[in-house]
């Protein structure tokens, strides 16, 4: 059987940190590669992706898993109790960087699949889909890898994310979908002046202390059928100026919203434009506004998917798994676009943390828990 706490292991120490590959993906294509799937490498920019199929390409019947090698930076090196790149177990639980999110999780589906197609070789294909630009940017990441499975003709029929999904308990929560995100940058204008003669100049700090406070008391929605509510959070204010007696001539700020399925990208620009171009009139200020869109909200609808997803969490470790769209975004707001997708994975309570780990029986868990979605899904 292919152990899943010693392929962590192994993927742990590899030093992936975004964008370097770090010898990850070429661990999981030889170990792939050796189990009879055909790998492709669908590198693009800086990032290296695997693609990785057992079966006939263009199968009637197809399941995926989607998940990523690369990991954020370890942060204070003297904070940490074990080596980042140690992969040292201690008490049942093995430290290290990328432990939760998510080498345990590649190495889980990785492990599952293995096993899956040389015990039981399905009437279909069984497809991993990893990137190594989960943590960046994302757009030369799973991105890629659609782009490149669309010009090849290759399918998923269903997919599963294996990002950390569950808060505190293992099984207690997937995800059948995620708030959309958008970033906007304001940068408002007015004129320098001396703070002794404020009536010569038009003070762009003022406006864009009322602005936000505009922007972040309004109530975007009360939440909808799968989504609480959307939120707006100001991240940052700045003018850059050192100065305590002069008025500056320019301020900038920052706010995101994370937006559930009562809105559209589109919808909350017009929105966040108008709020401005008022704010502007009022003041004698002008504001220009930059987008950055990093993904809309969608839903996956319970039904086959997330039933068959729950029914293995539940016989695995006996609990009833919440159908949630909470959280950040994920390489899921891709996916979705190509076939329906769920998220399940294990407890993300130390995800980008010093001293990030992952009890090993976890581990162990989830790939049980995989193997079963597996044989539920070809059955």
């Amino acid at each position: 059987m292919t152990d899943p706490v010693a392929l962590t292991a192994d993927l742990i120490r590899c030093p992936s940190v975004t964008p370097a590959e770090g010898g990850a993906l070429v661990l999981l294509e030889r170990l792939l590669s050796e189990a009879g799937f055909a790998c492709t490498r669908v590198d693009r920019g800086e990032t290296a992706n695997l693609y990785a199929r057992w079966g006939a390409q263009g199968a009637a019947k197809s399941f995926g898993f989607n998940g990523h090698t690369d990991v954020v930076p370890v942060g204070d090196l003297a904070a940490w109790s074990a080596d980042p790149f140690g992969a040292e177990i201690r008490d049942g639980v093995m430290y290290g960087r990328g432990a939760t999110d998510m080498k345990s999780g590649v190495a889980a589906f990785a492990a599952a699949a293995i096993d899956f197609v040389r015990d039981t070789p399905p009437d279909g294909a069984v497809i991993l889909a990893i990137t190594g630009d989960e943590e960046g940017d994302a757009q030369d990441g799973t991105l890629a890898l659609l782009d490149w499975m669309a010009e090849q003709g290759e399918q998923m029929s269903v997919c599963l994310v294996g990002e950390p999904t569950c808060p505190e308990v293992m099984g207690e929560m997937m995800k059948i979908g995620r708030r959309g995100s958008m970033t906007t940058y304001f940068t408002i204008r007015g004129v320098q002046g001396h703070v002794a003669y404020p009536h010569r100049a038009v003070n762009p700090v003022h406006a864009t202390a009322a602005l936000m406070h505009r922007l972040s008391g309004h109530v975007l929605d009360t939440g909808t059928d799968h989504f609480d509510a959307s939120t707006l959070a100001v991240t940052t204010i700045d003018c850059g100026n050192p100065a305590t007696n002069v008025i500056p001539a320019e301020c900038r700020a920052t706010v995101n919203i994370r937006f559930n399925d009562a809105h559209s990208p589109d919808s909350l620009q017009r929105w966040l434009r108008s709020e401005a171009d008022q704010l502007a009139t009022q003041t004698g200020t002008t504001i220009d506004l930059r987008f950055s869109v990093s993904g809309d909200s969608f839903v996956t609808p319970p039904g086959a998917l997330s039933d068959l997803v729950a029914a293995a969490v539940t016989a695995e470790t006996g609990v009833t798994p919440a159908l949630s769209t909470s959280g950040g975004t994920s390489d899921a707001r891709f996916m979705k676009n190509h076939c329906p997708v769920v998220e399940f994975g294990l407890v993300g309570k130390t995800m980008h943390k010093v001293d990030e780990c992952v009890p090993v029986a976890e581990i162990e868990q989830l790939k049980a828990i995989y193997t079963r979605i597996l044989s539920g899904y070809f059955a």
